[in-house]
């Protein structure tokens, strides 16, 4: 087992930086669309097999140092009660918002096993195959509640920010729901067999820091606290969240990824005794490999005083992007830290 990543999470020595990369298992892969090809995204997530397959991919092809499961954040809100749709172009659609107190209501808190038991099934299988740590993970309730809220995505979270000021106990009758949803959700994948798990808040950045705290901050350390027995290690992911960057240090996460928008040694210095992930840049790896391979040594320079260090982009990497750039900056990160 290659354990560098869960070395680096712990702040322990390693002899390099690992490297993994949100969104590795996916679009930009031949592969990944080889699979996908006769089957919808809902399909695929359902499909243990499958999911193994894919997660598998980025790991055999491009050497990342550690894998993570397949699947979408919004299963969970599906198990809620919801109905969910892919729409090619237009990403989730949920037809059923959740606006009234009744909404709420109707939600369920699922038991994970029995609604997303094929989650669970694909951890185990990919236990029994995986030379590297598995990454287990679930999106943070602020951003699976935007989804809810608005129906997909959004620009400007009209509705969401409505009810945050509006309606703010129905807001957080949501908030309280998706929270124990996430907490059992991520539970149950660590006994399914998840080496860390990462909490992903892909939207907390349209929050202004004050809001953050009033209506976010204390369901995201309620769910870490609860995940602290585990032993696993926690990551807590704040996307555009460099203004939010101290809530996301105090929040009890052992590894705190970074976006693009920040130096990554200013918000080492900013975190104090935390590991980091992260925070090239996503379209930077159409640079050419010279270039890449420049930026790549200036970050790992930048994160030298970090306890530990773990090599990611600051965002999932575009579906667009050539897999061999994906591999010329693994390769380059491997070889600029060896120690």
């Amino acid at each position: 087992m290659n354990d560098t990543f869960l070395k680096a999470c712990r702040g322990e020595a390693t002899d390099y930086t690992p490297i993994w990369m949100m969104r590795q298992a996916g679009r930009y892969l031949p592969q990944y669309q080889a699979v996908r090809r006769s089957r919808t995204f809902l399909e695929l997530c359902k499909s243990p097999e499958l999911c193994v397959e894919v997660t598998l991919q980025p790991i055999d092809i491009l050497d990342m140092d550690a894998a993570i499961l397949f699947s979408d954040i919004l299963i969970p809100m599906e198990a809620m009660g919801l109905a969910l749709e892919f729409h090619e172009g237009k990403g989730p659609v949920f037809p059923q918002t959740v606006r009234s107190p009744n909404d709420v209501e109707r939600l369920i808190v699922p038991d994970p096993e029995e609604t997303m038991g094929f989650v669970m099934e694909t951890i185990r299988l990919l236990r029994q195959e995986l030379k590297v740590p598995l990454i287990g993970f679930a999106g943070a309730p602020f951003t699976c509640a935007t989804y809810l809220i608005e129906g997909g995505s959004s620009k400007v979270f009209w509705e969401t920010k409505k009810m945050m000021f509006t309606a703010p106990e129905l807001f957080h009758a949501l908030m309280e729901k998706i929270t124990r949803c996430t907490t059992a959700y991520l539970l149950a994948q660590a006994q399914a067999g998840a080496q860390a798990l990462q909490l992903f808040d892909s939207w907390a950045g349209i929050l202004a820091p004050t809001d953050f705290e009033t209506y976010v901050f204390g369901y995201v350390k309620r769910i870490i606290k609860e995940l602290q027995p585990t032993g696993l290690p926690i990551i807590y992911f704040a996307n555009n969240g460099a203004t939010l960057i101290d809530y996301s240090a105090a929040s009890g996460a052992d590894v705190i990824g970074l976006d693009w928008r920040i130096n990554i040694g200013d918000a080492i210095k900013r975190v104090g005794d935390k590991a980091v992930q992260g925070n090239l840049d996503p379209l930077a790896l159409l640079l050419p490999e010279d270039q890449l391979r420049a930026r790549i040594k200036r970050l790992l320079d930048d994160a030298r005083e970090a306890r530990g260090h773990i090599f990611n982009l600051g965002h999932g990497i575009h579906q667009f992007t050539p897999p061999e750039q994906a591999r010329i900056a693994v390769d380059a990160v491997h070889e600029l830290s060896r120690r």
